[in-house]
C-alpha cells in the first residue's frame, strides 16, 4: 500500500509535468517532434514508473529506474537551455522542481533500505 509520502512524490511529478508543458511551448516548431517530444516522453515515463513503484511490493529496481529517468530528464532540460530553447529563469524553475522530486526519491530509497 502506498503511504502519504509516496503520494506526495506523485503529485510533485504531476505538477512538474504541468510546468514542463508550459516551458516546452517555447521550443521552436522544428523541435516539436525531437527534443520537446523526447522530454515529454521522459516525463511520462517518470510518472509511469512512480505509479508502478507505488503499486509494487518490491520497489528497489523500480526506484532505481526512476532515478535513471530523472537524471535523463535533467539532461534533456539542460540541453534545451543550452541550445537556447529554454530561457534561464524557466530552466531554473523546472530544474528546482526536478531536484525536489530527486530529494523525495532519495528519501524513498533510503526508507526502503532501512
Amino acid at each position: 500500500m502506498a503511504n502519504k509520502e509516496d503520494l506526495k512524490i506523485l503529485q510533485k511529478t504531476y505538477d512538474m509535468i504541468e510546468y514542463g508543458y508550459i516551458a516546452l511551448r517555447q521550443y521552436p516548431k522544428s523541435e516539436k517532434h525531437t527534443l520537446a517530444a523526447d522530454t515529454k516522453r521522459c516525463m511520462y515515463e517518470l510518472l509511469r514508473l512512480i505509479i508502478r513503484a507505488n503499486k509494487r511490493y518490491f520497489k528497489k529496481t523500480t526506484l532505481q529506474d526512476i532515478d535513471i529517468e530523472l537524471e535523463n530528464l535533467r539532461y534533456l532540460i539542460r540541453l534545451g537551455n543550452g541550445l537556447g530553447f529554454l530561457p534561464f529563469k524557466q530552466y531554473e524553475n523546472w530544474s528546482r522542481k526536478v531536484n525536489e522530486i530527486g530529494k523525495m526519491l532519495g528519501g524513498w530509497m533510503k526508507s526502503m533500505n532501512n
